[in-house]
C-alpha cells in the first residue's frame, strides 16, 4: 500500500481531513511543524513583498560595505 501526505492549508481542512479519514478507519499520524508559525508568516510576508517590488535589492559587491 502507499502512504499518503496531506498539506492543508488551515486549520478546517486539516479537521476535515482527520475526521474522514477517522470515518474510513484510516489509521493516520499528525506532526506538529518545527517552525514557528509566527516565523513562517514573517517568511512568507517577505516573499510576498519581494513578488510585489516592495524590498530592497543589496548588490553581492555591497555586502560588505
Amino acid at each position: 500500500m502507499e502512504t499518503l501526505i496531506a498539506h492543508p492549508k488551515n486549520e478546517e481542512q486539516a479537521t476535515a481531513l482527520k475526521a474522514v479519514m477517522k470515518v474510513l478507519k484510516i489509521e493516520f499520524e499528525t506532526e506538529e511543524s518545527p517552525y514557528n508559525p509566527e516565523f513562517v508568516k514573517e517568511i512568507l510576508q517577505a516573499r510576498k513583498d519581494i513578488k510585489n517590488s516592495k524590498g530592497v535589492k543589496i548588490a553581492v559587491e555591497d555586502l560588505w560595505k
